[in-house]
């Protein structure tokens, strides 16, 4: 992003730069392109300068072994001859096909090659007048001026095409050097540019640069407002969550003490009265009203359970009158005869506060419905241990289905409502899960505070019940 943003910020100098490397490109490959041309010109016409001075050497030879046999009468001087004879042809048909590009020089050519052929063949007649029996023509041929004129015709031919040849190596020279200064201006003058460009890069940077660290300087001061904010919402969040659980236990306090004041009472007083009616029947009482007393009797026996069930859930008595331990003990042995889940406890005394108490009952007891509701498990490990901090540690684990933590579920209200009552209480939740394998919670509570606890706070846990 950074580097984009420098990007975006050069709207002159990197635009330049780009038209100043492709223009640089663009001189570099033409340099490059006419100087190989030149060069490569440059070669063959030194080898054409070489081949036209072979040329009239091959022909010289040719005549230097013709005059050594013709005075000698020895074969071995035609051995160079004829060797001088095959160069010379060798040599016309290349520079016959060199000189067909050049339209300029090209009828020069033609007529060096008729003067080489027309001397090469006046050489040859010379031998055969010469070979032929009593012939003394050879001398004649040779004593005119005829062969002496083409060879002078043919160096005059030769020089003709050397002096061209010399004429376009300069032209080529200067138009290398011309390219080598062209490049040598272009090479400057991008030089010069990516100075300029280099320049103004930096300058934007600078400005680039400062301008981000306001910008960041100014994130981080809202970042910090905004943490500042978040942890004072989540302060008054948690806050929130304490007080509705207070007023939540204080409710359900409220209507425990109705129902065992009012509910059980009448229920009480209802189950008194069919003992009385029963004992002023007397004597036999028809079968009829033994049955319905009967039923009477069942049914005020099962609304003074159901009304006594109801009031444990609300407040757990055995947890004020007996203690944490105890008060788990009964709550797993209860939720194992109703759901048929066997139970596992490993329970120890811990020492928390009263409120941490009530927690960690609450805890247990919204897990173990999740297990029923959900987990389709058959076994259920509940544990209570001293934690290394001298506070608790609870875990409630099961062999039941499971479920992947990070998908959204819509059904999380009580695990929600489960961290947000542990950390209320200054301690820490954590869930593990995964589909297939079960499900462990866990949590950790401070120990109680030092001061105002006995025990396992039990009778600080009743005073508060009480108020």
């Amino acid at each position: 992003m950074s580097f984009l943003s420098r990007f975006r910020g050069q709207v002159i100098a990197f635009p330049l730069a780009a038209l100043a490397a492709l223009a640089m490109l663009a001189i570099s490959e033409a340099s490059y392109q006419d100087a190989t041309s030149s060069l490569d010109r440059l070669g063959e016409r030194a080898t054409a300068r070489a081949k036209l001075n072979d040329l009239v050497k091959s022909v010289i030879d040719a005549e230097t072994g013709q005059r050594g046999y013709l005075l000698t009468d020895r074969a071995e001087y035609l051995k160079p001859y004829e060797q001088a004879i095959g160069e010379s042809h060798e040599l016309l048909t290349w520079l016959n096909a060199y000189y067909a590009r050049d339209p300029q020089v090209a009828p020069t050519m033609t007529e060096l090659a008729n003067e080489t052929e027309a001397k090469l063949s006046e050489l040859a007649t010379t031998i055969a007048l010469h070979d032929r029996p009593g012939g003394t023509g050879w001398r004649e041929l040779l004593l005119s001026d005829i062969g002496r004129e083409k060879m002078e015709r043919l160096r005059t031919l030769g020089e003709r095409l050397i002096d061209h040849e010399t004429t376009q190596v300069e032209v080529g020279r200067r138009s290398v050097y011309e390219t080598l200064w062209l490049n040598r201006i272009g090479v400057s003058a991008m030089a010069a540019i990516s100075l300029l460009a280099l320049f103004m890069y930096l300058r934007q940077s600078a400005t680039l640069d400062r301008a981000l660290a306001d910008e960041a300087q100014r994130v981080a001061g809202e970042r910090d407002r905004l943490e500042q904010e978040v942890l004072a919402r989540t302060a008054q969040l948690r806050e929130l969550a304490q007080h509705l659980q207070t007023i939540r236990e204080d409710e359900r306090s409220r209507l425990a003490r109705e129902l065992h004041d009012e509910l059980g009472a009448l229920l009480t007083a209802a189950k008194l009265d069919v003992a009385r009616l029963k004992s002023r029947l007397g004597g036999a009482p028809s079968a009829d009203a033994t049955e319905r007393l009967a039923h009477l009797n069942e049914a005020l026996n099962g609304g003074i359970a159901l009304t006594r069930r109801i009031i444990e859930d609300l407040r757990p008595s055995s947890l004020s009158n007996l203690g944490l331990v105890a008060a788990l003990e009964i709550l797993l042995r209860e939720f194992s005869s109703r759901s048929e889940i066997q139970v596992v406890e490993n329970l120890a005394p811990v020492e928390v506060s009263p409120a941490a108490q009530l927690t960690i009952y609450r805890l247990v007891q919204e897990a173990l419905t999740n297990v029923l509701k959900y987990a389709k498990a058959s076994e259920v490990v509940v544990s209570l241990q001293p934690s290394a901090e001298g506070g608790a540690t609870v875990a409630v684990r099961d062999n039941g289905i499971g479920f992947d933590v990070g998908a959204p579920r819509l059904a999380r209200h009580g695990l929600i409502g489960m961290r947000y009552r542990v950390e209320a209480d200054g301690g820490s939740m954590r869930l593990e899960s995964t589909p297939g394998a079960g499900t462990l919670i866990e949590a950790t509570l401070p120990p109680a505070p030092p001061r105002g606890v006995d025990g396992d706070g039990s009778a600080a846990l009743a005073a508060a019940a009480e108020a």
